[in-house]
This record gives structure tokens, C-alpha cells and sequence, in this order.
């Protein structure tokens, strides 16, 4: 835990241009792909939910003027107007998938093709956790991005990270990628 905190610091370090520049980061997956504990991992500061509707929650943290937004993302398609008041000035898109959970793989892939169609996020550099990499289940990331087809995604730079949220094992790579990411974005 303590190796994915100071790799999180130094990249907020990194990126601070201005002192109370504001990092948006959306997190999104479906419930059960592991967002709460991979959020416990990233972040050990101030978490606040806040529950704007019946059906999913946004927490908020706060951390060295990085702001992360977290959304649990209820099944319901009657909320999805709603996401898109959330979505605005979004800096990057982390999105997290139980990888062994294959039944709903094709759920999830179709949520996050639409998720990608939305206008606020439209060429917004793209993370996926392949979380849950610890269970014998899991399907590679490799498998996981085909099955997405993330390779059609040409709109946009696009990253696929094995991970445990569990153990931390990966979450440091993916942030080391977002840290790229924003970088290059900023010159």
C-alpha cells in the first residue's frame, strides 16, 4: 500500500504546475470490478461520497490538489443523463474491470463504449485496470482488450493495466502511465 502512495504523491508532485491546479480523474466500472479498494490503494487522504440520485455514488477525494471523482455505476440506464453534468473538463478515465468476472464481460465493454462516445469525454486518454489479477479465474489483459476491442479506439491514447487492487500489485504502472499522459498534455 505504502509503494502505491508515494508512487501517487510523486506523480500529483510531478504534474503540479500551479498549486491549486485541479486534476480530474474519473473512475468508473462496473459495481464489484474492485473501485472502492482500488481507491483505498490510490488515495489515503479525505474520501467524501456524495449521492446526487438513487442509483450510484460519486466519492470525491481530495488529494494534493489532485481531485479524483469515483463513480459507482448502478445498472440503471435511467441515471445516465446525469453522468454527463459529471463528466465535463474530465482529464482522464480510469476504468475498472473485475477480470474474472467473464459473464459480464460484455456488459462492461458495452458500457465503456458508450461511456467513450460521450461528447465531455471525447478524446480523453483511457486506463483500464484489468482488476482482480490475483484470482486463478482471471481472464489476461491481453484476452481482456480484444474482448473490448480497445484497439478500435483510435480517438484517443488508451492504456490496459493488469492489477490487484487487493495487493497493489499494477496500480503503480497505470499511474506512471497517467503521469505520462498528463504530462505530454500539458506541453
Amino acid at each position: 500500500m505504502g509503494e502505491v502512495q508515494k508512487g501517487l504523491l510523486s506523480v500529483i508532485q510531478k504534474l503540479k504546475s500551479s498549486p491549486e491546479q485541479e486534476l480530474r480523474i474519473v473512475l468508473l466500472g462496473l459495481d464489484n470490478a474492485g473501485k472502492t479498494t482500488l481507491l483505498k490503494c490510490l488515495a489515503s487522504e479525505e474520501v467524501s461520497t456524495i449521492t446526487p440520485t438513487q442509483g450510484f455514488n460519486i466519492k470525491s477525494v481530495h488529494s494534493h490538489g489532485f481531485k479524483l471523482n469515483v463513480w459507482d455505476i448502478g445498472g440503471q440506464r435511467s441515471i445516465r443523463p446525469y453522468w454527463r453534468k459529471y463528466l465535463g473538463n474530465t482529464d482522464l478515465l480510469i476504468y475498472v474491470i473485475d477480470s474474472a468476472d467473464q459473464k459480464r464481460f460484455e456488459e462492461t465493454g458495452q458500457e465503456l463504449a458508450e461511456l467513450t462516445e460521450e461528447e465531455s469525454l471525447m478524446g480523453v486518454p483511457l486506463l483500464v485496470f484489468a482488476n482482480k489479477q490475483d484470482l486463478v479465474t482471471a481472464a489476461p489483459a491481453a484476452e481482456i482488450a480484444e474482448g473490448l476491442s480497445l484497439h478500435t479506439y483510435r480517438d484517443r491514447e488508451w492504456q490496459i493495466q493488469s492489477c490487484s487492487a487487493l495487493s497493489g500489485e499494477g496500480v503503480q504502472d497505470g499511474m506512471n502511465w497517467i503521469s505520462s499522459q498528463i504530462m505530454n498534455r500539458k506541453k
